[in-house]
């Protein structure tokens, strides 16, 4: 028998392979991580509604199940948390990790989907911020995201993002990764991990100008997998930089007028990388 280490995933499902519950099992699996997942709702862009969302969530029951049988079946103690997409849900998803132990809880903030009223989407944020973040041992924050939990209206500095990774932090995390991305001026694309007391500032150049699919989803699932497999914080995010870097190197086109993250890139890359037999 292989022993192996598990890493756990709750999150939504997205038709396109390029996001959510979809994404996180890759980098998994990429990584050397067993992925046991539990569906919160299903994504679908709609191609003749300019690839805006459709959002069905899942019943709090049948998400209250599949924990009920992926904890029963598996010592599971890291998780990742993806999108949830209605108070409801987070309900059921805050009770089920309460009633355990967990050495990691990764928290990948999704929210707003664009398939959600207003009003729901923010009782969504709300409870969110009130019962999931606390949780989270690590919550990483697009700058988007970064803004609507800091209370800042505004992040264009270093400066500013570490400022926000701290208000993120008094929530109750024990670790904050406030992410530039492509939207934060310059030509890095700058992420920030706090704990605390220190921020440790992570860069890479900018691949392009525009966002590609997958890449917040892959980079907390690749902190989550090296979490999984012992790596501390600082290295696990870290690695997971690297990682989704060579995923938007190596990106996925399709016939959506945005490309995808490829999960597979950053392992192709170390083949290439190494030296060969051929003369």
């Amino acid at each position: 028998m292989i022993v192996v280490d598990l890493a756990y995933v709750i999150a939504g499902s997205e038709a396109t392979g390029g996001a959510g519950l979809q994404a996180d099992l890759k980098t998994f699996q990429e990584l050397g991580v067993y992925g046991v997942g539990t569906v919160t709702c299903i994504v679908s862009f709609d191609p003749t509604d300019g690839w805006n969302h459709r959002f069905v969530p899942v019943e709090p029951q049948v998400i209250a199940d599949q924990m009920e049988a992926a904890t029963g079946a598996h010592d599971l103690d890291v998780v990742k948390i993806g999108m949830l997409g209605t108070a409801a849900t987070i309900d059921v998803v805050a009770d089920g990790l309460s009633r355990r132990s967990w050495r990691h809880v990764v928290l990948d903030p999704v929210l707003i989907c664009k398939g959600q009223e207003p009003g729901a989407a923010l009782d969504t944020d709300t409870a969110l911020r009130e019962k999931i973040v606390p949780q989270a041992t690590v919550v990483t924050p697009n700058l988007f995201e970064t803004r609507t939990l800091s209370g800042m209206s505004e992040i264009s500095s270093v400066e500013q993002l570490i400022e926000a990774a701290a208000r993120i932090h008094a929530l109750g995390p024990q670790y904050v990764v406030a992410k530039g991305g492509v939207d934060l001026p310059g030509d890095e694309a700058v992420d920030v991990l706090y704990d605390g007391t220190q921020a440790t500032v992570f860069r890479a150049p900018k691949i392009g100008s525009e966002r590609v699919s997958g890449a917040g989803c892959t980079l907390a699932a690749a902190i989550t997998a090296e979490l999984a497999k012992g790596a501390d914080i600082e290295d696990a995010v870290e690695f997971a930089k690297d990682f989704v870097t060579a995923g938007i190197v190596g990106r996925v086109a399709g016939h959506t007028p945005f490309d995808t993250v490829w999960q597979g890139a950053y392992v192709e890359q170390l083949a290439l990388d190494e030296p060969g037999d051929a003369q």
